[in-house]
């Protein structure tokens, strides 16, 4: 058991460790804040047809971030736990450094507030004609 049992740790494997930490990465919060403004989101809800993305691109979820397959699994997604809890990440507005200095004492802090979610992906049924 001493000897095998070594041999099968990827123990000090440097390319192990940083693949399996940036393989799942995804867009930090603030990222999708700024692509879920209006000018941001009409780009990502209605891009071109993309050979190298899921379902050619066209099946976007903008809160999370996520390309899907085709529009089934997109309205499955819209409806489960994981995009529900990234709903309400985002319901909070993100820091601005004016608030980081006014935290660590360099001015008077408020109560962070929170932001209304509206509605901004709404999967619609493509057309075969295009």
């Amino acid at each position: 058991m001493g000897r095998l049992r070594r041999k099968r740790v990827h123990k000090n494997i440097k390319d192990t460790k940083r693949k399996f930490r940036t393989r799942r990465r995804t867009k930090d919060i603030d990222q999708i804040h700024d692509d879920m403004k209006t000018e941001n989101a009409a780009k990502f809800l209605n891009q071109r047809p993309d050979a190298d993305l899921p379902g050619m691109g066209q099946h976007y979820c903008l809160e999370c971030a996520r390309y899907f397959v085709d529009i089934t699994s997109l309205q499955g997604h819209l409806k489960s736990k994981v995009h529900k809890r990234r709903l309400k990440e985002l319901s909070e507005l993100p820091y601005t450094q004016k608030e980081a200095d006014a935290a660590a004492g360099m001015g008077s802090y408020t109560v962070h507030r929170q932001l209304k979610m509206s509605k901004t992906t709404k999967p619609v049924a493509m057309d075969e004609s295009d």
